[in-house]
């Protein structure tokens, strides 16, 4: 049941619910719970870009940690947040997985190919789980080792509403009405230059005629994550597109906190790692100068080989008198090098290799380095390389695409490798 004014939840289904206010200034519907096939369902509603975001939970995926149904138009999103029981052991860092899902089904379409079934992620799929990933992993607590997945499943799309900033929304949703320890909520829009005017959430199918696609998560208090393709607009109107997008972002960030507040489950305690003063200043007093002439080298392999050779030191001289404390150890070694590189670009600007934050290094071209093929060019940027080649193909050699937008061809195609050997690393 949908009311025509703004009601807060209810406890139990009524049939004239009381019309208040709602908790919070964004949300212009709130439904009461409603009894669904698997029990209660929370359901509410924000006029977002001009168009309706619904949003739902109790209705399906029941079992999962937090499950939400984001839909815009005929564009509709089941998100879903679970976390293992247990932490992962081993590990010094946070096992998070972000997987966006498109059925073709949602776009009536039949996967191509002889199985005629869908296959592994396409391109944009892979790219809008990163998307979730970024504004996400920073907001949960340092310590926190349990698995958690979140996956987004387009269920339905209708060309106009945009599905990933429906995920990324809804990621945040269902983190947060989860017993997961998020510390969101986060909101996500993007904003498109139509016509020479800033839109919130354009239509997906008029993206290809907008200057600007920029897309914006954050908190309530910052902005977190910001990726943006543009066509040569003016720097005001891109600080003006950031600061419209957070305003939207607060809007979705108070939906978000008002619909946990009724519909969230008690979050799991993490207990922070113990600090050891001790060790920590016994390192400190170890390194002293030490440090900084390891670690300021223009250099980078010189530089990591003097840091490695470093941390060995410490731990031969410290180890023998906190045998019982050797993890804790070389975490305050790390701890140790990060806060000095993180001091010395603060307070002097400088980074390791003795460059300023405004400095960069020369780059070399090079054309023609590969003998047969139709074009090829190697870019070096101090220890970073990027090769790069071309192959110009006949009108035929145009690839289909199984895809939920309208465009079944793609005339360029661009592959990025990024091999282990790059960084050193197998």
């Amino acid at each position: 049941m949908v009311c025509g004014e703004r009601v807060p939840f209810l406890r139990t289904p009524t049939p004239n619910p009381p019309r208040t206010e709602p908790p919070g200034p964004t949300a212009n519907h709130f439904v009461p719970r409603l009894r669904g096939p698997g029990g209660i369902v929370n359901q509410t509603q924000i006029e977002i870009g001009g168009r309706t975001l619904t949003v739902e939970t109790g209705r399906v995926a029941q079992q999962a940690s937090g499950a939400v149904t984001m839909r815009m138009g005929d564009t509709m999103l089941l998100v879903t947040a679970t976390m293992a029981a247990t932490p992962r052991e081993g590990i010094d860092f946070f096992p998070l997985t972000c997987d966006y899902e498109e059925k073709l089904y949602a776009a009536g379409k039949i996967p191509g190919g002889f199985i005629r079934r869908e296959g592994r992620p396409s391109e944009q799929a892979i790219l809008n789980s990163r998307l979730i990933d970024r504004p996400i992993r920073p907001l949960f607590p340092k310590d926190f080792r349990n698995d958690v997945q979140v996956v987004a499943t387009v269920l339905s799309v209708d060309q106009e509403a945009d599905p990933a900033t429906l995920a990324i929304n809804g990621a945040s949703l269902a983190l947060s009405i989860s017993p997961i320890p998020f510390q969101g909520p986060i909101g996500a829009v993007r904003i498109g230059l139509l016509e020479d005017q800033l839109v919130v959430n354009p239509p997906v199918n008029r993206m290809e005629e907008s200057r600007l696609d920029l897309v914006v998560a954050g908190t309530r208090e910052a902005i977190i994550m910001v990726e943006a393709g543009a066509k040569e607009v003016p720097e005001e109107q891109i600080v003006e597109a950031l600061r419209i997008a957070h305003r939207e972002i607060i809007r979705l960030c108070d939906l978000q906190e008002a619909f946990a507040r009724e519909a969230g489950k008690p979050k799991v305690e993490v207990a922070e790692s113990p600090k050891d003063p001790e060790v920590d200043q016994a390192v400190d007093q170890f390194l002293a100068e030490r440090l900084d002439q390891a670690l300021f080298n223009p250099n980078k392999a010189l530089r990591e080989s003097a840091l490695d050779d470093l941390k060995k030191e410490t731990i031969t001289e410290l180890g023998p008198r906190f045998a019982d404390r050797l993890p804790y150890l070389s975490k305050s070694f790390e701890a140790k090098v990060k806060q000095r590189v993180r001091g010395k670009i603060l307070d002097e600007g400088m980074r390791p290799d003795g460059r300023k934050t405004t400095e960069i290094r020369q780059i070399t071209c090079e054309i023609g380095v590969l003998p047969r093929t139709h074009g090829s060019a190697l870019f070096t940027r101090g220890q970073t390389q990027a090769l790069s080649i071309v192959t110009l193909g006949s009108i035929g050699d145009k690839q289909k695409l199984d895809g939920l937008g309208l465009e079944e061809f793609k005339r360029f195609m661009h592959h990025y490798n990024f091999p282990p050997f790059s960084v050193g690393e197998a």
